[in-house]
C-alpha cells in the first residue's frame, strides 16, 4: 500500500467531506443546546443561532448535491 493508494482511495470513498458533515453537525446540534440552556435570549444570541442554522442548511444543501453528483 502506497501514499498515493491511501489518498486515491480517501477521495474516492469521500472521508474528509463526511466526516467535516458529521462534525458539524455535533457544533450544530451544541449550539441549539446552548440556546435551549438559557434563561433569556437576548437577540444577538438569536441571531447566533440563526446564522449557524443557516449555514448548517447551506452547507448540508451543497453536501447533499456533491453526493448525488458523485454517484453518477
Amino acid at each position: 500500500m502506497t501514499v498515493e493508494y491511501i489518498a486515491r482511495r480517501m477521495l474516492e470513498l469521500r472521508i474528509l467531506p463526511r466526516f467535516m458533515m458529521v462534525v458539524m453537525t455535533l457544533v450544530y446540534i451544541r449550539v441549539i443546546e446552548w440556546g435551549i440552556s438559557l434563561e433569556n435570549l437576548t437577540t444577538q444570541q438569536s441571531a447566533m443561532i440563526s446564522v449557524v442554522s443557516g449555514s448548517m442548511t447551506g452547507s448540508l444543501a451543497v453536501w447533499l448535491s456533491s453526493e448525488k453528483d458523485h454517484g453518477k
